[in-house]
Order: structure tokens, then sequence, then C-alpha cells
């Protein structure tokens, strides 16, 4: 059961690493005005399971400083009741109240006990002075919860009346996991988001591979998903790029042995001149600054999308360019063929009909499990040193 304890973290506004394993993210990008008096109860599922819980909370793109005077972590029984027992105080620095400057995160100090993997966790929080932007993830294919006033601490879920799709103020949770355990960091667009993957079940594919790992012989057992939809490598909006986020999103998270790449088809398929020169310079950069940081890169190739409005024969032309180099190079670490495993066999550039979300971009259930089930697991823990 989680419990509480006041113990030294980072300073509140550094994004410094917490000793552990991330066991869940997601990217945080600018979501509106933030209101005062307003409680969220959000619910994330776990990767990796450990001890000490820590959660990191964002400001990252707010416009003044941000007080947090309440957060409490506890397990979802059903909807935003929670498990009799399981709720408990965060604190910072032995604090109940953190002040999260602009611009910056914080982590909370650890909470002892045992989170088990596969869990829906449940972070409560309020703030009492919330406004200008507010940072968080807006599709999170999850249903969280919403009120008016603090009622973090109750774990009956009648004050918590306003149903939400996104994520606010909360962008990783870690654990500290059996020694020599790491966690790989799945950098996307809207296809690892898990748009067109049913709601409320974890059926994103990075949620697959998670499972995966965890029923495997494997060092690597968390799973971090930086997906964000409409996401590009090169240019910002919507959100940051993939190059802009890397460190906040990828870098800092603790326990990360390897950065899965697979993300290009935004910009692609923008019809903004981004020639697979161009896209093939990101990559290199994203390359160059994780193995600095003793990262391993898996590169997965860019799936078909045919059928989708914005598709023509130019992009395809630097869609089949690119995959070629993420193929072929040797650049990455390892390669997973996403596009091989999407593609129509009768018209390659197509997604496969029984693949096919709906509007042939994004994977449906079906797809996200085959993207999972497609990754080599030994490339997940690759050897840093080299």
């Amino acid at each position: 059961m989680l419990t509480v304890v006041a113990c030294q973290s980072a300073p509140a506004g550094t994004t410094g690493d917490p000793s552990g394993v991330v066991t869940w993210a997601a990217t945080a990008d600018r979501m509106g005005d933030g209101v005062a008096g307003r409680g969220y109860r959000l619910v994330v599922h776990t990767s990796v399971g450990g001890t000490d819980l820590r959660v990191r909370l964002s400001n990252a793109f707010g416009d003044r400083p941000m007080t947090f005077d309440s957060v409490y972590a506890g397990i979802q029984k059903q909807g935003a009741e929670l498990r009799p027992g399981s709720n408990r105080r965060l604190t910072f620095d032995g604090e109940r109240t953190v002040t999260v400057p602009a611009g910056r995160t914080v982590w909370s100090d650890p909470l002892p006990g045992k989170l088990p993997a596969a869990t829906n966790l449940v972070v409560s929080l309020h703030s009492p002075d919330a406004g200008g932007p507010a940072s968080g993830h807006w599709m999170a294919m999850q249903t969280s919860y919403a009120t008016q006033g603090d009622h973090t601490a109750e774990e009956s879920g009648a004050a918590w009346t306003i149903p939400t799709g996104s994520w606010f103020h909360l962008d990783a949770v870690s654990v500290r996991a059996p020694a020599g355990t790491g966690a790989v960091v799945a950098l996307g667009d809207s296809i690892t988001d898990g748009w067109q993957s049913t709601t409320d079940q974890n059926r994103r594919w990075p949620d697959h591979l998670a499972r995966r790992l965890h029923r495997a012989d494997t060092a690597v057992k968390g799973v971090a998903n930086e997906g964000m939809a409409g996401n590009k490598v090169l240019t910002d909006l919507p959100g940051q790029s993939a190059l802009n986020r890397l460190e906040r999103d990828v870098l800092s998270l603790p326990g990360v042995r390897t950065v899965f790449l697979f993300q290009g088809v935004n910009d692609i398929k923008a019809r903004t001149g981004v020639t697979a020169e161009d896209l093939i310079d990101g990559y290199r950069e994203i390359i160059h600054r994780s193995h600095a940081a003793g990262k391993c890169v898996v590169g997965a190739t860019v799936g078909p999308f045919k059928g989708w409005h914005e598709w023509d024969p130019a992009a395809e032309a630097v869609r089949q360019e690119v995959n070629a180099f993420i193929r072929t190079s040797g650049e990455f670490d390892a390669v997973t063929d996403f596009d091989r495993i999407l593609r129509s066999p009768s018209d390659p550039e197509r997604i496969l009909p029984a693949f096919d979300g709906g509007d042939h971009l994004h994977p449906n259930d079906k797809g996200m499990q085959a993207l999972a089930d497609a990754v080599d697991l030994t490339a997940l823990d690759c050897d840093t040193t080299d």
C-alpha cells in the first residue's frame, strides 16, 4: 500500500533525474488557460512495477509560477472512485505545497510502498492559483476527471463529475525497480499517441509493447509513451517538434535505456517542402543527441498513408527515400520495419485494410497489436557503452 514519507528531492523547477525508472509519461503542450481552484483526478496506466513512486508536475508552458497545494496518488477502483485505503498525499522537499516556476517541472518526493505493473494509478491534484497557459496532454485516450475545489484527499468519486479526455499538469511517473531495470521511450506522433485505438482500454502500440516486456526475460520493463498528435520531427506546431522536446520528454526521464523513434509522416504529408534529406538530418540529430546521453536509438520506418487526404506521389517518394535510409544506413542501433507490417501486399502504398482505423493512416486496435508484436525486444536492451 502507498504511504507517505518526507524525503529530499530535486529543488522545485528542476528537471533532474530522480533515482528510478519511468513507468508512465506523456508529452506536455499548451492546453489553454488554467482555472484557479480546479482539481484534476488523472488516470494513468503503469508499465514497470516498483516502489518509491514519484510524479513529475509540469508548468513547462506556463507564463507564471503555479502552486499545487494538494497532490495525492491512489489506485483506481472504477471511474473517479479509488480503491479504499490507497490514496496517499505526495510531498515536495517534505512540504505539502509546491510552486513550480514558469517553464519548469518538479519531481515529488518518493512515496514508499509497492506499485504493481499494469496498474491504473490515479494522481489527484489541486491548484489555488492556476492561470495563464496550462501544461498538459490533450489526447489521452483515457478518461480522467475534474472538479472545482480541493477534493484530492477523497477516495469517493462523487465530487469528480467533469470527465476529461486530457491529462493536466502531470507528465511523468517513476518507480524504483530492481537493479539493472531500464525503460524505452516511444517518441512519435498520433499513431504512438494511440489515435484510433479504443479509449480506456490501453491498446496503443506502446501499451501492447509494455505487456510483452512484462512477460519477457529482459531488463527493459518501463515504457514511456511520448507520442503527440500532429507532431513533427523538424518544426513546431502542433506542440514542440521532436527535436525541441527531446531533452524534456525523453532524455530527462529516469532509467531510459533506448529511444524508439517512429516519426516523420507529419513532416512528409504537410506539403511544406520538407525533403528526405531534411528529415534524415533531423533523425541524425536525434541519434547524435541520444547517443551523447548514453541512449540507444531504434528507428522505425514510416508507415503507408495513401488514401489520407494529404497523400500524393511526391510525398510517397519522400517516404520511400526516408525508409530506405532507416533500413540501410546503419546509423540506428536497430531498425523495426513498421512499414512492412502495416502495408497492404496488394497496394504497398496503403495500410492493410484489416489494420486500418478508418482514415487510411492510423492503425486500429489490431494494427496497434501488430506493431508491438513486430518489435525485437532484444534490440531494446542494447549496450549503450558501445
